[in-house]
């Protein structure tokens, strides 16, 4: 069995920089960035994903959005950075449950096994033909960043496999 569910509205920053930055950013975020690739790092209803070298998607809470960019912009002002405001062009997908691997498997090209993908891991990669950001917060349970341009075929593509068909 494995649960679907269209999670709310979220706040979204792609944000970039050098170390300096990423401690800065951090920091007013009130979140540490990662060093370590491919990993996230969640409290107090905010995440920061590493993308990249130097590359985090940050999430929060929607009525934070504002807040957040006041305060990332005074506290990088000076600091070479990049921080753009992409909230409104994902949608946030849950997939739980025990099957919620093998569900996924069935579009996307990773090694899902925990001893490879373990909780906290988070990376850019493909369901079927859509680019996602894909996080795993726990032993079942998914976090999928999908373009809203691509959600509907991601979401029916879910579906499909959960029925089995």
């Amino acid at each position: 069995m494995a649960e679907l569910t269209l999670l709310p509205p979220a706040a979204r920053f792609i944000f970039q920089g050098g170390q300096v930055a990423c401690k800065t950013a951090g920091d007013a975020f009130r979140l540490v960035l990662s060093d370590k690739a491919c990993r996230a790092n969640a409290a107090n209803g905010r995440a920061a994903l590493w993308l990249g070298p130097d590359e985090y998607l940050l999430l929060a809470p929607v009525g934070e959005m504002r807040a957040i960019a006041v305060e990332l912009t005074a506290a990088l002002a000076g600091i070479p950075h990049s921080l753009v405001d992409v909230s409104q062009r994902h949608v946030a997908l849950q997939v739980s449950g025990p099957r919620a691997s093998e569900i996924l498997s069935t579009g996307c090209p990773l090694d899902l096994d925990p001893a490879e993908f373990p909780p906290g891991m988070c990376t850019r990669t493909l369901f079927g033909k859509a680019a996602i950001v894909l996080w795993r917060r726990s032993a079942e349970e998914y976090h999928l960043e999908v373009w809203r341009s691509f959600s509907d075929y991601v979401t029916g593509c879910l579906r499909e496999a959960a029925e089995g068909g």
